[in-house]
């Protein structure tokens, strides 16, 4: 009778988690934040995350409310689950940092892979490998187009690999709405953020002065640029202010809070 039971909560359990990884996933299909999704749904930001951690206890009305925000059905929603659920949902899963350029996003990838024993992946690399020329000669014979379309191509077969795996990305890959949907939809997205100046000490710091070369007002278009960019990195799932914190303190706050073992 006990096992019965437990076998019973485990069930629902995974329903639940498998549940919330099905809104999670199509929220990130339709690039809305959390606030936008409680917003057209009626619900809270708390209630959303709670479904979405699969801790929610929602009822068949309010998931209609989601799913129609969602721009789908409760069934549709519950038959994700399911087949999530049968395929094994709560298999590990990447971590991706995004940021721009001198968020830190190499060197805190790098030992936070090392910390959890996985492999570390520096997305733009993988590009170049793939296509056997730099990035600044795939946008001169290609143009960004092409370099787009590649740069999705490789993270999806990263993200097939089936191995969680920490990743840095390129700074603007939040603004292709396709990859960033896949990419939020497949992994753990963590933004380290930092102010302009920080960005513009560490790549100063890296010895690259090519930002700034012959560029007058590189600071204030590093300032719009952030700020343009601010709204699509705060829909990562997790924001580190990566300010007067050394990396190894980040590494830690990423390890207080995430890990590639679990999907919340």
């Amino acid at each position: 009778m006990a096992e019965a039971q437990y076998t019973a909560v485990r069930r629902r359990s995974a329903l639940l988690e498998s549940l919330g990884l099905a809104v999670r996933e199509r929220r990130a299909e339709r690039a809305l934040t959390l606030k936008a999704l409680a917003a057209a749904a009626g619900v809270s930001e708390r209630f959303l995350v709670q479904l979405e951690q699969g801790e929610g206890n929602i009822s068949v009305a309010r998931l209609e409310d989601v799913a129609e925000a969602l721009g789908t059905t409760g069934a549709e929603l519950l038959a994700r689950a399911g087949r999530a659920s049968r395929a094994g949902a709560a298999k590990p899963r990447s971590i991706a940092l995004v940021g721009l350029r001198g968020a830190g996003k190499s060197s805190i990838g790098a030992a936070l892979a090392k910390k959890l024993g996985v492999p570390f992946v520096e997305l733009d690399e993988a590009i170049v490998r793939e296509a056997q020329m730099t990035l600044a000669t795939i946008f001169e014979i290609h143009g960004e187009a092409y370099y787009r379309a590649m740069e999705r191509d490789v993270l999806r077969r990263i993200l097939d690999d089936g191995k969680p795996s920490v990743i840095a990305t390129g700074g603007s890959i939040v603004t292709d709405a396709e990859t960033w949907g896949l990419l939020r939809s497949r992994a753990r997205t963590v933004w380290l953020k930092a102010t302009p100046r920080e960005h513009w000490d560490r790549v100063v710091a890296q010895g690259d002065v090519r930002p700034m070369r012959g560029r007058p007002k590189a600071m204030n278009e590093l300032k719009q640029l952030l700020t343009a960019r601010t709204p699509l990195y705060e829909q990562a799932d997790v924001t580190i202010d990566t300010s007067d914190l050394t990396p190894a303190k980040v590494v830690a706050g990423l390890l207080s809070t995430q890990s590639p073992s679990r999907d919340a």
